[in-house]
C-alpha cells in the first residue's frame, strides 16, 4: 500500500498523508498532470470520478465530480495557485455545487502536493491545512482520511499497467 503515513494536528489544523510509489517523480507527476489519469485514482474506489475542467497551472482551475454507486453525484473544485512541475503544486480545495460554485458551508483547504525521488521510487507528500479546526473534525468525520487512502491507493495500479 502506497499509503505509509498520515497525521492530523489541530493546532496547526493540517491533515498530512504520506506515499511511496515505485515510480520517479515525473510518473507520478503526470497522474495529477493528465486530466484522464486524475480520473482514474480522484476519490474512493466505488466513487469515480470525472474531470470537468482542467487546468494545472497558476490560476487555473480543476473542476470535478465523483458519483456514488447510487449514482448520487458529490462535485469538488481545486484553484491553483503554484505549479513546480514535476515536484509540487498547491491549490485551494472546496466542496462544490453542480455550477461548481463553491459551497461554504463545507470546509476548504490549502493544499501542497510535493514529489521527490526516494531511493528509486518517489516520496509523495499530501498537506492540508484547513481555516479553522472545527474544518478539519468536520472532515476527518466525514470519512476524509479513508477516502483519500484509498483514492492515493489506486496510483499502484496505475502505474502498475505502464
Amino acid at each position: 500500500m502506497p499509503v505509509t503515513e498520515t497525521t492530523h494536528d489541530e493546532d496547526t489544523k493540517t491533515l498530512t498523508m504520506v506515499a511511496r510509489f515505485d515510480a520517479a517523480p515525473e510518473r507520478v507527476w503526470d497522474v495529477y498532470a493528465d486530466p484522464r489519469q486524475l480520473e482514474q485514482i480522484w476519490g474512493p474506489p466505488t466513487y469515480p470520478a470525472t474531470v470537468v475542467d482542467h487546468s494545472l497551472t497558476p490560476g487555473g482551475r480543476v473542476t470535478y465530480f465523483m458519483t456514488s454507486p447510487e449514482g448520487e453525484k458529490f462535485y469538488g473544485l481545486w484553484e491553483v495557485t503554484a505549479v513546480d512541475a514535476p515536484r509540487s503544486f498547491a491549490f485551494r480545495d472546496y466542496f462544490a455545487d453542480e455550477s461548481f460554485e463553491i459551497v461554504d458551508s463545507l470546509p476548504g483547504s490549502t493544499n501542497t502536493y510535493t514529489f521527490t525521488a526516494d531511493g528509486g521510487g518517489t516520496k509523495a507528500v499530501y498537506t492540508a491545512v484547513y481555516e479553522t479546526v472545527e474544518g478539519l473534525r468536520t472532515v476527518l468525520e466525514m470519512g476524509m482520511v479513508e477516502g483519500a487512502t484509498g483514492a492515493i491507493n489506486q496510483i499502484d495500479d496505475l502505474l502498475a499497467r505502464d
